[in-house]
This record gives C-alpha cells, sequence and structure tokens, in this order.
C-alpha cells in the first residue's frame, strides 16, 4: 500500500461533496469580517463568526494595527525566546495579568499553541491531565504532547470528574483543563463543582476561556468571573481570535508557574512571536472590553431573542446558554443539507459533524456579535421559519 493512497479516497469523497454541491469548507469571503460579508459578489448574513464583541472591523483597531506596523514593522522574526520579545509584547502580558487580577502573563502566536505549551510543559511522566470529553481539539493534542497520563470524564458529570480524580494515586501531580464555554454546543463547564473537586483530590484547574472572555461575567473576565470564582482558578487561558479580533493566545496565573511555562513551552520557544499589529490590535481590544459594557449588553440581547425564537420555531439548541446556538440536528448528511439550504438564503452558518461533535449529533453552529442588529435578528428568524415550514 502506497502511503498516499488515503489521500486519493478523500480527495474522491471531497470532489463528490463539492460536485453536488454540499461542500461548506474553505468558502472566500471577499470583505472584511462583520455582521454582513460578501462571497462570490453576493451579501450574507453572517451567523458562524467567533467575532462576539465585533471589533474586527473597528477603525481604532485598524488604527493601532497600522501604527504598530509603522513603528515595529510587519513582523518580530524570531521566537518570544530569543529576539521576538517586544516591548510592546511585555505590556500586553502586564496589562493582561492585571486584568485577570492575576501575578503574571505569557503571550503565545495562536491560542491553539497556547493550549499545547501550557499541557505539554506542565503534565510530566506519572503525571495526570484531566480532561472533558468535549473540551477542544488543541487541549487534546496538548495532552498528546505531555509525557503524562491523560484521563476524560463524560460532558460536565461531575460524578464522572469525581470517579476519574478517586482512581488516581493521591500524592500524584493532577491538572484539570476544562473549556469554559464549549465551543459547538454553547454551554457552560460547571466550574464551581469542578473547583470543589479539584481542592478535595489536591488537583490544579486550568481554564481554557476561549470563548467565555469579553462575553462573560460583568467586567467580561469571562467564565471565572461570572461565577466569582477568579481567584480559585489556577491558570487561565484566552485568545485573542475571538473578542480581541486579532490572533493569538495567552495564560494568566501565578508567577512562579508562568515562568516555568515561559521556559518551558516548546510551542512558545521554537515558534515565531506574534507581530507587532496582533499585539497592538490585542492591547486596544482590551481597553474596549474594559470600557464599553454596553457591547457585551447589546450581545446578550440580541442572543436571548435569537435562541427565544428559534425555540418557538421548534429548533433543538440544546444546553446552550451563551451567544453560541447550535441547531441539533444528528444526521450528517441532513446537517451538511440543511447548511446549503441556509447557504442558499444568504445565511453563513457552520455545519459540525464528527469527530468535532458526538456521532449522531451533528449541527449547525450559529454565533452571535455585538454588531448584529434586531433586523439581523428578524431576517434570520424569517428564513429559520421558512426552512422549518419547508422541511415539515
Amino acid at each position: 500500500m502506497d502511503l498516499f493512497d488515503k489521500c486519493e479516497n478523500y480527495y474522491k469523497k471531497v470532489e463528490e461533496a463539492i460536485n453536488q454541491g454540499y461542500y461548506p469548507y474553505f468558502k472566500p469571503i471577499e470583505s472584511e469580517a462583520s455582521n454582513w460579508v460578501t462571497i462570490n459578489g453576493e451579501k450574507y448574513l453572517m451567523l458562524g463568526s467567533n467575532n462576539y464583541l465585533g471589533l474586527t472591523n473597528d477603525p481604532r483597531l485598524k488604527e493601532a494595527g497600522i501604527e504598530a506596523i509603522r513603528k515595529y514593522g510587519t513582523g518580530c522574526t524570531g521566537s518570544r525566546f530569543l529576539n521576538g520579545t517586544l516591548d510592546l509584547h511585555l505590556e500586553l502580558e502586564e496589562k493582561l495579568a492585571k486584568f485577570f487580577n492575576k501575578d503574571d502573563c505569557i503571550v503565545f502566536s495562536t491560542g491553539y499553541q497556547t493550549n499545547l505549551g501550557i499541557i505539554s510543559a506542565l503534565v510530566g511522566k506519572d503525571e495526570y491531565v484531566i480532561t472533558d470529553k468535549l473540551d477542544h481539539a488543541s487541549i487534546v493534542d496538548g495532552c498528546r504532547l505531555s509525557f503524562g497520563n491523560v484521563k476524560r470524564f463524560l460532558h460536565n458529570n461531575m460524578a464522572s470528574l469525581e470517579r476519574v480524580l478517586k482512581s488516581l494515586p493521591k500524592n500524584s501531580g493532577k491538572l484539570i483543563v476544562i473549556d469554559g464555554v464549549f465551543s459547538m454546543e454553547g454551554d457552560i463547564c460547571n466550574l464551581p463543582e469542578i473547583i470543589d473537586l479539584a481542592k478535595k483530590y489536591n488537583a490544579r484547574v486550568l481554564l481554557d476561556d476561549a470563548h467565555g472572555i469579553g462575553v462573560l461575567g460583568e467586567n467580561g473576565r469571562g467564565t471565572a468571573e461570572y461565577f466569582g470564582l477568579e481567584s480559585e482558578v489556577d491558570l487561565i487561558m484566552g485568545t485573542f481570535s475571538k473578542s480581541f479580533a486579532t490572533i493569538g493566545g495567552f495564560v494568566v496565573g501565578e508567577k512562579k508557574v508562568i515562568t516555568y511555562i515561559r521556559h518551558n513551552a516548546r510551542s512558545l520557544i521554537f515558534s515565531a512571536s506574534l507581530p507587532p499589529a496582533s499585539v497592538a490590535v490585542a492591547l486596544k481590544a482590551l481597553e474596549i472590553i474594559k470600557n464599553e459594557p454596553e457591547r457585551r449588553r447589546h450581545l446578550w440581547k440580541i442572543t436571548e431573542k435569537m435562541r427565544k425564537g428559534l425555540k418557538e420555531l421548534g429548533y433543538d439548541t440544546g444546553n446552550s446558554v451563551t451567544p453560541i446556538i447550535p441547531i441539533i440536528i444528528g444526521e450528517d448528511l441532513k446537517t451538511l443539507k440543511f447548511w446549503l439550504s441556509l447557504f442558499k438564503n444568504k445565511i453563513f452558518a457552520n455545519p459540525v459533524i464528527p469527530p468535532a461533535v458526538p456521532p449522531n449529533r451533528s449541527l449547525i453552529r450559529t454565533s452571535y456579535m455585538a454588531t448584529h442588529t434586531e433586523e439581523d435578528i428578524v431576517f434570520a428568524l424569517k428564513v429559520f421559519e421558512k426552512l422549518k415550514f419547508e422541511e415539515g
């Protein structure tokens, strides 16, 4: 058997999906990432973005990025560990640590690399990393890169988590890694009970709050603030590719722990530094998150109107309580066909099939932004009503 045989077989499946018109991936967008986008010269309502605060086309962020390029150039040409650290990186780290009420912070080039770096650096031989079965792929891959033992518990099931923790050696190092907001289902982790169990079984907690920061909590500090547990979470990880409207990732925590990660995370040490423009944009976005809570209020108003409307139409939105609202369909092909119907009706959403979700739980992932208007939501609900009528 030739190594590339599997590629040919997969290629045939993709070509078949393209020829039949229901291939949904790599759609080229010809405009800025706003509530409406242009594809093939036509306008589509964007219900598939992680741009929760709608900042990607904010003039202040654009200008911050332009000014950073003027001063620092287009890149850092090296690793943070060697020649790739700017004063701008240190300013961002200092302000993020202060924002989250933590001692220290380290910034990575992507959110994916952040989880890879943290987990693989901290969890070693004869130690354990414990994850929710629906945790993000970056957490899964970070576990694979570590030399530790990986244990999983049933999604948001605290009895399952306790069974796992109880089975582990008492004196072993343990890290519970949990999504704050689960990116496909839109539900929130049971952080209070996770913290209680971590204390009971002498485990540490890493909270991946990529989809919570900027959205949850009175000040936008995410899931830990939402539950009033900021001081109880050991490490909070976030990304700049959602509410911060650029790219990159970070982790905040105790100074000695962040120092250890800074000197041992391979995805930081052996990867090029976050470019100046992205750092400057993240700094400006952080300022807006802190000073413009009205964005969050509008986001939640839009979200609740859409969730209520979908439920009244009879759609299954699962356990979502965030601006990520899934339409759970079940069958893979049926999900792809429904995505195509939405697309034909000028709505851009994301079809999600296994392995990104469990088998027989394929869904359309919709998500909402502070820049969506009441008129946008009325338009979207009319389309969903039309498709429900046609389906029924």
